[in-house]
């Protein structure tokens, strides 16, 4: 059997098993666009006033769904073909203000290199970029943060991560986050963008495992729960 190399963010080719995907890049679900949720602004609508808690919650329906259709419909989703026809939608806790924190970057002066183990017994080759320091529930936390050893240069940050509702509430071998490099030291880390890696849905694709490190000592009620 021909694994595919994939999991969010390295997802590199598509399973080969499956006949209505050749061997091509395979492209991931990502928003096409993403509103301010944090907009204070009020505003009437048939229910009433729409305070900025439900704007928030409703923004985040929509990327939901967004993702849904891709997941349910796209030949690059990871839900295998023969199960697409009867998929209902990913699992979500409620989205909330709370888990979208400030998160202070501490960069290395030169980016380490690294392994990180996957759900195949594999090793994938990546780089720490740094530490991002943040508080959720005036509990100190951090995160290691990589990049993809193949593109340093790419601006893109990895956060694969696990916390104490792995292996329960969510997928056993953690979760990912997604933030963009811009130069200064304050992030914006957003818990409610949490989303499983592709080997939560195929077995065919091949994930980073979240490390150690990155195990957070809390329970993240918030992002992607288990798929089934």
């Amino acid at each position: 059997m021909i694994r595919a190399e994939g999991g969010l963010p390295v997802q590199n080719t598509a399973p080969t098993t499956a006949p209505t995907v050749p061997n091509a890049t395979s492209k991931q679900w990502v928003p096409k666009h993403m509103k301010n949720p944090r907009e204070q602004t009020l505003k009437i609508s048939e229910r009433g006033i729409v305070g900025p808690m439900d704007r928030f919650a409703r923004e985040f329906e929509g990327l939901r769904k967004e993702k849904d259709e891709f997941f349910r419909t796209d030949l690059d989703s990871p839900i295998p073909p023969e199960q697409r026809s009867k998929f209902k939608g990913l699992n979500y806790f409620p989205a909330e203000e709370d888990y979208r924190v400030a998160g202070l970057m501490e960069s290395f002066d030169e980016p380490q290199p690294v392994f990180i183990a996957t759900s195949t017994g594999s090793r994938q080759s990546y780089l720490k970029y740094g530490v991002v320091r943040f508080e959720i529930a005036s509990t100190k936390l951090h995160l290691v943060v990589y990049k993809s050893a193949e593109d340093p240069f790419a601006r893109s940050l990895f956060i694969p991560f696990s916390d104490e509702t792995s292996g329960r509430e969510t997928y056993q071998a953690g979760r990912y986050l997604d933030i963009e490099e811009h130069g200064r030291d304050e992030y914006e880390i957003d818990f409610n963008m949490a989303y499983n890696p592709y080997c939560a849905y195929n077995d065919l694709y091949t994930c980073p495992i979240a490390p150690r490190e990155n195990r957070l000592p809390i329970r993240i009620l918030a992002g992607e729960k288990n798929y089934k």
